[in-house]
């Protein structure tokens, strides 16, 4: 029966649960969850649909179908019969995920009283109206099982879900969310809808509303589209399955084709619930955490690794500790194993300090402090806990995780961190039996009881994202050094603050030889000051619960970028980190060897990886330089060698000769003090100017080279990978942009909707990802226009051939006025959304300082965009859009297996 849509006048009034800091919970009187969380300061509305289903509640040949259903809810209802696209036509932002016990679908669109009708309306249609129509589920098979062979291909995600089967012999936490491959492609249709209509029920889901939005309307709009829905007849059980205690160490052992060894642990914990969580998380945090962790120090600073991971799982059941570490080239597996169990046992023995455990604490609550700060992302995350029994809980772990004491930690280390309570790569037999009994999950309505919370966090403002109006807020300005600055203070959502400096040095002479040199540099100042160690200086940054980054890349020689994420009480003491960071950097031997192990292993890796190898491929076709020139792209194997080649003394003199604050562009958005930072940022760059002139490294786009295609063999891969490009002259400013770039939004802009989606993942169910994208340019004039895919290698010919029949006919016949206003109206939202974040709005500013112009720029643009006509998207995408000019590159095992050959 369909009940989306119908307003019964019978319907009860929603009754009001609980309210905490903030977050106010509703019931309606079929059972369902609403939790409306205000945030003015956001001009942006996310809804949240969870369904309290996931692979823990799948029977015996259901393997997948809580993932598979999250696919199916995707194409269509009666009401909303193309679901991706009315998402898109709205500039939403969405996704929908599974995991062990939810599955949620999610979007934020541009906040208005339309749009977030609109998104209840859909959620409450498509929970219970969705088609699940067979010839559906025949086409979205094979897309779920190419994200299936996707996922194949990464052997560290390979070997945590054999450990996660070995570690749960009876419990489906044991069973990968994804599935097994027999049941994915042989589930029969009756089968799925019986799944779906049993778990996707108002009594079985919880809506969440954050954002701009008015509490009374969203309630009344919950209660008018799902009210009507009636409360099922039928009792969910709640699963009863309980692990039994492990009574040995369980090996696990897997061969594949590749590069880099890795070798982890798995052992039991107590649920997220429980009152030891808190106390494991911390734990987690000791062991990993870089550069403090005991596994960092044992195993990467020891270069017998180059990486190090972990995670403790917060599930409804008692769940999992995992850890592991990619082993350094040149080691032994079996003794980095060894010299790891080595040092988690020697920590469940020896115990922990105060330290440690006050550095984790703070690292967490860092984190969290500034998660909260975005609503949307706090709507989505609310998922999880809501997942384990209550959402309350993401508010009682903060609390609980406040007071954790190193006896906590030291209990929980010496209780779970056990021979015999672990999965690992080898097997020792024990002289005795030993059970190590894991508490169950705590009665929640007794342990959370009438929970208060604290104040709310503090509000911000109602931030209109009008590019004039940003303009005409933000204050442009010119340092003494020469660096070009933007201030945009505004009221946020916890006060928070964004800033982002780029800095531009050097030149195609000066930087010849030394681009991974260059590339390497922000990466080791981050490492450490004159002043602070790297273990200090990241101390220091969790203790003003600043989140600091440093980037640069091989594809942009001579750009650095540093960011800071923090609080508005936080940001003088956090500059003057950052100060310490631009200014006296260590630049230490010992961190560039640790740095370039943790490079090495994730290029061993790119040798076989065949997204990779294409990209790569394409790319040094598209580059034509010289390997001494700072624009080549390297292949793996050639970057491996030059960053083997890099030394210390070279990084310091780019350091020392090269860099300064004259070129580059800072921008500072949030809640802060403009005068009084604006003084401090002057006093932080005072004096500091490069030695070497820099000049703009420019990429040629008049390239001279034909088209083609290649095929790359990645032995022992499951999932191949279709990428290919071309170049052309074109800047973001030329009057063909608007209509080139909605031509591509049209033709690629996302894999579930638009041509190549429509085509190549929906129709004919050969890949998980497909699209297009453009690359347009501020300053250089080069345009980038790509096409990739991912399938099934014996499927290759064939999304060859799907991708040029659709690129063919977008040229031959162009677009119809419908997808051209249906794509205005989904760039023209995708633009307002991204303004609403202020990472991507600070990026976009120091774009338009770059490329000295003011956000009027975007003003224009939109206004253009309305104005394209159909006749001016097939113009310009046949001026540009060349398929016989495409460089493509083809990657995977394209060898005929036994069952295909005739």
């Amino acid at each position: 029966m369909a009940f989306g849509g119908i307003l019964s006048a019978s319907a009860a009034e929603p009754k009001q649960v609980t309210s905490i800091e903030g977050i106010t919970e509703y019931q309606l009187e079929n059972g369902l969850k609403v939790l409306l969380f205000p945030d003015a300061s956001k001009p942006t509305v996310t809804v949240n649909l969870t369904i309290f289903v996931g692979s823990r509640h799948e029977g015996y040949g259901e393997a997948g179908m809580a993932h598979l259903l999250e696919h199916m809810v995707f194409k269509g209802t009666p009401t909303f019969a193309d679901i991706p696209k009315a998402l898109k036509d709205r500039g939403a932002e969405y996704n929908g995920t599974t995991w062990l016990d939810r599955t949620n679908y999610f979007e934020t669109l541009p906040a208005s009283d339309e749009n977030l009708e609109f998104a209840i309306k859909l959620e409450a249609d498509r929970m219970v109206n969705s088609f699940i129509k067979a010839e559906d589920l025949a086409s979205e098979m094979t897309v779920v099982r190419n994200e299936f062979e996707s996922g194949e291909n990464r052997a560290q995600s390979v070997l945590m879900q054999r450990m996660l089967s070995a570690a749960f012999e009876w419990h489906n936490y044991g069973k990968s969310t994804i599935g097994n491959r027999a049941d994915i492609e042989r589930v029969p249709v009756a089968n799925l809808k019986r799944f779906y209509k049993k778990f996707y029920q108002p009594d079985n889901a919880m809506l969440v509303v954050a954002g701009k939005f008015e509490p009374e309307s969203a309630l009344k709009l919950a209660t008018k589209y799902f009210g009507p829905m009636p409360k099922p007849e039928r009792q969910l059980e709640n699963t009863y399955t309980e692990e039994p205690a492990q009574d040995g160490e369980r090996i696990v052992t897997l061969r594949r084709v590749g590069d880099v060894a890795v070798v982890g642990g798995v052992f039991h914990i107590p649920s997220g619930p429980h009152p030891e969580f808190a106390a494991v998380d911390v734990l987690e945090s000791i062991l990993t955490q870089a550069p403090s962790g005991k596994l960092y120090k044992a195993l990467v600073e020891t270069k017998k690794a180059a990486s190090v991971t972990g995670g403790a799982f917060a599930l409804h059941d008692p769940g999992v500790l995992l850890l592991m570490a990619e082993v350094a080239k040149g080691n032994d597996p079996q003794v980095v194993l060894e010299a790891m169990l080595d040092a988690i046992d020697k920590v469940a023995l020896d115990g922990v300090t105060d330290d440690d455990v006050a550095r984790a604490k703070q690292s967490l609550l860092k984190q969290r402090e500034l998660q909260a700060a975005d609503s949307a992302g706090l709507a989505v995350q609310l998922s999880e806990w809501a997942s384990q029994g209550d959402w309350r809980l993401y508010f009682v772990y903060r609390d609980r995780l406040e007071q954790v004491t190193k006896s906590d930690v030291q209990k929980v280390a010496s209780s779970y961190l056990r021979q015999n309570n672990r999965t690992v790569g080898m097997y020792l037999p024990a002289k005795t039996p030993e059970r190590i009994s894991v508490p169950p999950t705590p009665a929640l309505a007794e342990m959370i009881g009438d929970y208060k919370g604290r104040e709310d966090v503090a509000a911000g403002e109602a931030f209109d994202v009008d590019p004039l109006k940003i303009e005409a807020r933000t204050e442009r300005v010119t340092l003494p050094t020469g660096l070009k600055a933007a201030f945009l203070p505004k009221k946020t959502r916890g006060e928070a603050v964004t800033l982002r400096l780029t800095l531009r040095f050097g030149s195609e002479e000066s930087l010849t030889n030394k681009a991974k040199a260059a590339e390497l540099l922000p990466k080791l100042m981050a490492r450490g000051t004159k002043k602070l160690s790297r273990q200090e200086l990241t101390d220091a940054l969790d203790k003003q619960f600043t989140e600091l980054g440093a980037t640069a890349s091989l594809r942009q020689p001579g750009v650095v970028t540093f960011t800071l994420k923090t609080k508005k009480k936080n940001l003088p003491a956090a500059l003057d980190l950052l100060r310490q960071v631009l200014r006296e950097p260590a630049l230490a031997e010992k961190e560039l060897e640790t740095l370039k192990n943790a490079q090495l292993a994730g290029l061993e890796k790119q040798k076989t990886d065949p997204t990779a190898l294409a990209q790569s491929a394409v790319s040094k076709q598209l580059n034509p330089y010289a390997g001494s020139d700072p624009r080549y792209i390297p292949s793996a194997p050639e970057e491996v060698e030059m960053l083997q080649g890099t030394s210390l003394e070279t990084i310091r003199e780019l350091y020392e000769t090269m860099l300064g604050a004259k070129n580059g562009e800072l921008t500072v958005i949030g809640d802060f003090d403009a005068e009084a930072t604006k003084q401090q940022i002057a006093k932080l760059f005072d004096g500091w100017q490069p030695k070497v002139e820099y000049k703009r490294i420019v990429r040629k786009s008049d390239i001279k080279v034909k088209g083609n295609t290649q095929s790359l063999a990645t032995p022992d891969k499951a999932s191949a990978t279709y990428f290919a490009g071309l170049v052309f002259p074109l800047k973001d400013d030329h009057p063909d942009f608007a209509a080139l770039n909605l031509g591509n939004f049209i033709l690629g802009h996302g894999s579930l909707s638009s041509r190549l989606g429509n085509r190549v993942r929906e129709k004919d169910g050969l890949s998980y990802g497909v699209g297009s994208g453009l690359q347009v340019p501020a300053v250089d004039d080069r345009t980038l226009f790509y096409v990739y895919a991912i399938c099934n290698p014996a499927n290759m010919p064939k999304v060859e051939k799907a991708i040029r029949e659709e690129l063919d006919l977008m040229l031959k016949e162009g677009v119809t006025a419908e997808e051209l206003d249906a794509a205005k109206q989904g760039f023209l939202q995708g633009e307002q959304v991204g303004r609403t974040e202020d990472a991507q709005l600070a990026a976009i500013i120091e774009e338009s300082l770059e490329a000295g112009r003011s956000l009027k720029y975007q003003a224009d643009l939109e206004a253009r965009v309305q104005k394209v006509t159909p006749a001016d998207v097939v113009k310009a995408c046949r001026k540009y859009l060349d398929p016989t000019k495409l460089v493509i590159v083809e990657a995977g095992d394209f060898r005929a297996k036994d069952g295909d050959k005739k």
